[in-house]
């Protein structure tokens, strides 16, 4: 029995026993997201360990401590302050789960868990925004006509972004589901769309009902036939119903980096980029705050508790779990001004 094999964490999978077919299986069992941040935070890890002299794996406590205190100190290059508390949390659970990975023992990390803590409370103290986790805020109707308001609907760019916060907002899509519809996944109906959502926590696929508004500038259906017809005027009756679009109307032009292209071929967004496109749109309306993609997906679970959906509705049609505990924030937290207790006493 080799070392390795006598440190191996139980249950721990080796992946050297296994096809390259299975190693992709198992991978996609993590959303891309955080298998790009676990990717980019080992990588930088890694490196740091290179400047010190220090082997990696396994880590010791003592070497976390470390790391957790450079982290908290450090000025990422980014935007020239430590990383959050959140984001060092992340990089621990990334070193934490490579060494299962190598089939090692987890390593300790109590103590570099301790730094985080001192950290939150000294960054609480200070009053910086940062001992806060930073959300996006949510894209409540009147934010929505705000931003509809800064579009030229009569654009393709303008059809296309319109759609994308109507049916996001409406169908409380996460930006990597909203991306991944195709335009086959809308059937229209006398009372709206029918949109197949596959939403990525569940692993699952729902059928999202998705009505008429009263109001023609709000409504998705209305924006959604637009931009479909637009889109086949232009040539495209399937594949990405949201594709990038450059400021002559051009669907899914090349890009280009260092000579060598880049990019979906088909022209299909990237999550990043919806969320850059509600962020500029926030921008653009004049509205303070993070804005992302997210900001949809809150804004509807928002409006719904003021609207006084049920929980189990809601959760139904944006794509939650029954008892889902994120979802139960909203309506615990309900309005803080309709459920101040202070009013009346």
């Amino acid at each position: 029995m080799t070392d390795i094999e006598r440190r191996r964490e139980p249950g721990a999978v080796s992946k050297d026993r296994l096809s390259p077919e299975a190693q992709a299986a198992l991978a996609a069992g993590r959303a891309d997201s955080t298998r790009r941040a676990y990717r980019e935070d080992r990588e930088a890890y890694i490196a740091w360990c290179a400047t010190r002299g220090d082997q990696p794996v396994p880590a010791t406590q003592e070497l976390l401590i470390e790391y957790a205190t450079h982290l908290t100190l450090t000025p990422r290059p980014r935007t020239g302050r430590p990383s959050a508390p959140s984001s060092i949390e992340r990089m621990l659970s990334a070193i934490s789960t490579m060494h299962a990975e190598l089939e090692l023992p987890r390593p300790e990390t109590k103590g570099a868990r301790l730094v985080i803590s001192g950290y939150k409370e000294r960054l609480a103290k200070s009053k910086s925004p940062r001992a806060r986790q930073q959300q996006a805020k949510a894209a409540v109707p009147s934010a929505l006509r705000q931003m509809l308001a800064v579009l030229d609907r009569d654009t393709l760019i303008g059809k296309r972004d319109a759609a994308m916060l109507l049916l996001g907002y409406a169908g409380a899509t996460r930006s990597s589901e909203l991306v991944g519809l195709d335009i086959g996944d809308l059937a229209e109906c006398e009372e709206g769309f029918e949109v197949q959502i596959y939403r990525a926590k569940m692993k699952a696929f729902t059928d999202t009902a998705v009505p008429y508004g009263k109001n023609p500038g709000t409504c998705p259906v209305r924006a959604l036939r637009a931009l479909i017809a637009a889109m086949r005027e232009a040539g495209r009756t399937e594949g990405p119903l949201f594709v990038r679009i450059d400021r002559h109307g051009r669907i899914a032009p090349p890009m280009m980096r260092r000579g060598k292209p880049i990019g979906d071929p088909s022209g299909r967004l990237t999550a990043d980029a919806a969320s850059d496109v509600i962020e500029r749109l926030a921008d653009a309306a004049g509205l303070d705050g993070r804005w992302r993609g997210h900001s949809l997906r809150r804004g509807f679970a928002t409006a719904a508790v003021r609207g006084g959906a049920t929980m189990v509705r809601t959760a139904r049609q944006g794509g939650w779990a029954d008892n889902s505990t994120s979802l139960a924030r909203y309506y615990e937290a309900g309005d803080p001004w309709e459920d101040n207790p202070v009013t009346g006493l």
